[in-house]
Formats: structure tokens, C-alpha cells, sequence
């Protein structure tokens, strides 16, 4: 069986140049590289889609923070003097970041090579390092959630957009931590070779084809986790395991031993966020799996995640996702058609 679209001729082979340093995170760089030259498997036969080159200070072996090693081909002096046109130029991110914003080598090449790129995409912390070559002033960018507010303190000709997966402005992509940027680069393979292979490549790698949301949209738990005082910890999880509950701030704050200022005062210092939108985040994303796993009907689901009405879940859905319970489950349920496609993959 093969996946490959016929209907694509004349493609051409897109040169990506990743830039990397030692204690970059190794998903940072191979995460996005497995999307873009995953997509050879779902188009026509021909050159493959993109021809990559590692660069990095020095060519040979990059350490990164997992221990694993990444094969550099070509030193930033050499890369320097390489005229080719770039198609897309990529800056990975990682705990070696802080350490590579001193590196006046690198901030050089990136600066040199993003004038003969068509793309500049930052992955994570690589946010910085744009920022720091000057590449980010007057546009809109993410990065990682951490760096959001230093990125911010130390650029403010940046306009950080702390919640969003990526930010596209202009020929500059942004991304936020880690996965995010296997998101853009989905983003970027759509762009290159259209609706219909982007998300073959996303089903293949058991992803979203567009993630809904922003960072925030995916952090109940992780919040959960985050909480250090106590009695917010213990209302945190109550939340999380029974969000077809009442869960108002009176109960919330009764079952913690609180007045209702004190818990409100303390949820938010604990969490950022209001007891109120902490339980419909938590709902949302309870309701989220449902729609996305079960056949249960969109009234069953808003039930059984707290919503008690489907024009209240509704309602929710559109202001965290931008899109209705109905056409959530649409969009993602997992069908047989593309269940078969994810299982298969490519040949």
C-alpha cells in the first residue's frame, strides 16, 4: 500500500539549514527534521523534499542535554562562505541557549544566513537567538512558556505571545517548547506541498494536524503538578477527577478550610488563573478526550464533563479552541479511514 499523491509534479528540492550548539534538546532539531522529510513518503517519486544540513561551531559531534549526539556537517566558518540560497533557515533551542547567545559566531552566521533564506523558524528557546541577532524586532513570537517573560524583559521590540503553539510573521515562524515545533514544521510542510500530504504526515506521526489552542490549553495537569501550597494542591486535584461536579468557589474553598477570598487569592498566586477558569480549562480538556475516543453523543459529553448543557460546552470550546464541541470531534476524532492510515503508514 503507499500513500504517494500523484497529482504532484515538478517538485523541487528545498534546502533547510539547522543550526544547533552543544546542550541544544535533541527533539528540537530531529523533532521538526522527521516532519518536513517525513513527507517523502506521501509524495510523488522524485528528489526528496528537503536536503538538510546540520551546522554547528565545529563540524562533526554536537553533545546535546539527553547525552545523544548530533552530526554536524558543515562549521559556521564554512557554512559562511556557502552562497547557496537557503530555502528555510532553522534555530534550534535547549539548556545550551543561554550559553549561545554568547557565541558571536553563531549570532554572525545566523545573521548572514537569514538574508538569503526564505523561511527564518525558531524552535523553542532558538527564540532568543533570533532576538539577540536582532531578526525578532517589531514582529510577534513565541517561545518555550519558561522564556516567555525573560524573552519579553530582555526584547521589548519583541511581542511575545505567551499562548500560541507558533507565531508566523512575515517570513519568521516562532515556536513555543519542544513539540511546538513539530507543529510548525507540519505547518511549513503544508505550506510546501499542500492540505492533502501535511496531514498524511500528521496521521503517520499520530499528531494533530492543527493543534487546537495555545500553550495554556493543555495545562491542567501541569499546573496540578506546579501547585505548592497544600490546600490548593489537594483543590487541584478534586477538580481533575470529578469535573462533573458543582466545584464552586464556596465548596472549593469550604473543602480546603478557607474563606472564599483567602482560596481565591491563593488559587490564583498557586496557578495564575481564577478557580472559575481553572474548572472550565479542566473541563474542556475532559471533555476533549471524550470527543475524541468515545461515540458518546456531544449531550452525553457535556454531562459528563460539568458542562450540564451542550450550549454551555459550546460556548466553552469556542472561547478556548476557537471551534464547537461538534466540529472539534470533526475534525479530530480518530475514524477508522484515518485510524487504518496511522497504523499503515507510509510503504
Amino acid at each position: 500500500m503507499t500513500h504517494r499523491h500523484d497529482n504532484l509534479t515538478g517538485q523541487r528540492q528545498r534546502k533547510i539549514v539547522m543550526v544547533t550548539y552543544p546542550d541544544a534538546h535533541i527533539l528540537d532539531v530531529v523533532g521538526p527534521l522527521e516532519i518536513l522529510t517525513g513527507s517523502k513518503y506521501f509524495l510523488p517519486e522524485g528528489p526528496a523534499p528537503y536536503d538538510v544540513t546540520v551546522v554547528a561551531a565545529k563540524a562533526g559531534p554536537v553533545g546535546t542535554t539527553s547525552g545523544l549526539t548530533i552530526d554536524a556537517q558543515m562549521a559556521f566558518a564554512d557554512a559562511m562562505n556557502d552562497i547557496t540560497e537557503i530555502d528555510t533557515l532553522i534555530v534550534s533551542g535547549g539548556h545550551g541557549t543561554t550559553s549561545a547567545l554568547e557565541n558571536q559566531q553563531l549570532l554572525d552566521y545566523v545573521r548572514t544566513a537569514s538574508q538569503r533564506a526564505r523561511r527564518i523558524v525558531s524552535i523553542c528557546t532558538g527564540a532568543m537567538i533570533l532576538a539577540e541577532a536582532g531578526l525578532l524586532d517589531g514582529k510577534r513570537a513565541s517561545t518555550h512558556w519558561w522564556w516567555c517573560p525573560i524573552l519579553a524583559e530582555r526584547y521589548p521590540k519583541v511581542t511575545v505571545d505567551r499562548d500560541a503553539i507558533f507565531v508566523r510573521d512575515g517570513n519568521v515562524w516562532t515556536s513555543a517548547g519542544v513539540t511546538a515545533g513539530m507543529d510548525l514544521a507540519l505547518a511549513l510542510v503544508e505550506m510546501d506541498w499542500g492540505h492533502d500530504i501535511a496531514l498524511h504526515v500528521a496521521r503517520y506521526n499520530v499528531m494533530y494536524m492543527m493543534r487546537p489552542g495555545g500553550q495554556s490549553q493543555f495545562s491542567a495537569h501541569l499546573v496540578a503538578q506546579k501547585a505548592e501550597d497544600p490546600a490548593i494542591n489537594a483543590a487541584l486535584d478534586y477538580i481533575l477527577n470529578n469535573p462533573a461536579e458543582p466545584l464552586t468557589v464556596t465548596g472549593l474553598a469550604a473543602m480546603a478550610g478557607l474563606s472564599e477570598r483567602t482560596f481565591a487569592r491563593r488559587f490564583k498566586d498557586e496557578t495564575g488563573v481564577t478557580p472559575a477558569a481553572y474548572v472550565e480549562t479542566a473541563r474542556v480538556q475532559v471533555a476533549r478526550v471524550s470527543l475524541e475516543a468515545t461515540e458518546q453523543s456531544i449531550d452525553q459529553v457535556a454531562l459528563q464533563s460539568g458542562f450540564l448543557s451542550a450550549e454551555r460546552m459550546r460556548r466553552a470550546f469556542q472561547r478556548h479552541l476557537g471551534v464547537s464541541a461538534g466540529e472539534y470531534r470533526d475534525r479530530f476524532r480518530l475514524t477508522p479511514e484515518n485510524e487504518h492510515a496511522i497504523r499503515a503508514g507510509p510503504s
